[in-house]
């Protein structure tokens, strides 16, 4: 069994998109539409990374990201924040929240998978 991801993003195409490739590579992937069923989420299903998406609708990246690392079960758990804005300040924004790395959409898949294999430790001696 791979490990599980939870991809968190409201645009269905990236979603799916995200699910599809990800789940080829051996992942367990399980997906919320916006922050709150996030959290939710996060707090069900324990993952070992989170795809953050950061412009949710009912509750914003931001602030998912903050409550899923104010809560002691779920802070160890690597949060990659993923938006469309590539500015400096939004990558400084998204660690600040508690994200554990940053990247950019679109998502470049290698790269993604690079990220993911950091933080869960995969692929390490």
């Amino acid at each position: 069994m791979g490990k599980k991801i939870l991809i968190v993003e409201d645009n269905e195409m990236n979603r799916d998109m995200l699910t599809r490739r990800l789940q080829r590579k051996g992942y367990d992937i399980c997906v919320a539409e916006d922050g709150e069923s996030g959290v939710a989420m996060a707090t069900s299903e324990k993952p070992d990374l989170i795809l953050m998406d950061m412009s949710l609708p009912v509750l914003d990246g931001w602030e998912a990201t903050r409550r899923i690392k104010a809560n002691p079960d779920l802070a160890s758990i690597p949060i990659v924040g993923l938006s469309a804005h590539a500015m400096e300040t939004d990558r400084v924004k998204a660690l600040e929240a508690g994200c554990d790395d940053y990247d950019t959409k679109p998502v470049e898949l290698e790269r993604l998978l690079a990220i993911i294999q950091k933080l869960t430790g995969e692929g390490l001696p």
